[in-house]
């Protein structure tokens, strides 16, 4: 015997209801959530919730796109003023993309960038970005000593150091959830850390490492990154703060000459150092 089918507008009827009881619910969570600040829809309280980061699942696309919003807070902020000399800009990009390219992650979009700043420094955070003081570039000797420099700070956007040092410093200020921390304050934190508060001896040391393979399979001479390591530490006096931020402890000193073979300590680019004065009297 054949069942008796339904009406046509019963199926609509019981959707309805459907739509209806969560309609009333949806409307019942917002009048019963107290004291909803004004002018923020209910679409950007849903968006912020969601945009907490896990820093231990970070991606590249990820660490690339707030290493862009730690940059623009850097220049917004006047933290850091580049350099609109596109002569040097290009010198300081051409040996920084030489480098990222024999670095053990080349596929970042790598960003170096020159500041107009006369200390002795330079510095890098998350997703590629690089700056180097000209105050250092004046101070290096040659091409291989400021290349080295380049190949350490790359050294730390290898080996996520920024990340891990994010992750750290967000616990001991208790901003870290068990859900991980809100985009904002990864921006904010990440703005932070760039300036006041250095990486750690175990990530210098690894940087260091890092830097060095770097700088040798680019085909620049290994001796450039201990020279300039040893004369940081002999004029210490001159340079605080590079030192502040990458302390130069004897210890990586002795890390560095444990690490570079004599035999082929000087060969490679970079160590012509009248070369390279006349080219950064031209270019600055």
């Amino acid at each position: 015997m054949s069942q008796r089918s339904s009406p046509w507008w019963a199926f609509w009827y019981s959707k309805g209801s459907y739509l209806l009881v969560i309609l009333l619910v949806a409307v019942t969570i917002i009048l019963s959530t107290p004291q909803i600040s004004q002018g923020r829809s209910w679409f950007d309280l849903l968006r912020q919730s969601i945009q907490v980061i896990q820093l231990s699942n970070l991606s590249d696309n990820q660490e690339v796109q707030f290493g862009q919003q730690i940059n623009q807070t850097l220049l917004k902020q006047g933290k850091v003023k580049i350099s609109r000399n596109e002569a040097i800009n290009r010198y300081i990009t051409k040996i920084g993309q030489r480098l990222a390219q024999s670095s053990d992650r080349p596929n970042i979009p790598y960003r170096f960038q020159v500041v107009n700043n006369n200390s002795i420094n330079a510095f890098a955070t998350m997703g590629g970005f690089v700056y180097v003081h000209t105050g250092l570039i004046k101070k290096v000797s040659n091409e291989a000593e400021l290349a080295s420099v380049i190949a350490h700070e790359i050294g730390h956007i290898v080996g996520r150091h920024a990340i891990e040092n994010m992750k750290k410093t967000a616990i001991t200020q208790g901003l870290l959830t068990a859900a991980g921390l809100d985009s904002q304050s990864f921006v904010q934190l990440g703005v932070q850390l760039v300036y006041n508060l250095p990486n750690s001896r175990s990530a210098e040391l690894e940087a260091d490492q890092i830097g060095l393979q770097n700088l040798e399979q680019a085909g620049y001479a290994p001796i450039g990154m201990l020279s300039f390591m040893e004369k940081l530490l002999k004029y210490s006096s001159a340079a605080p703060e590079f030192l502040s931020t990458h302390p130069a402890t004897g210890d990586r000193i002795e890390a560095l000459k444990a690490s570079i073979d004599p035999a082929t300590a000087n060969k490679g680019d970079g160590l012509n150092e009248k070369a390279y004065s006349t080219k950064i009297r031209a270019l600055l």
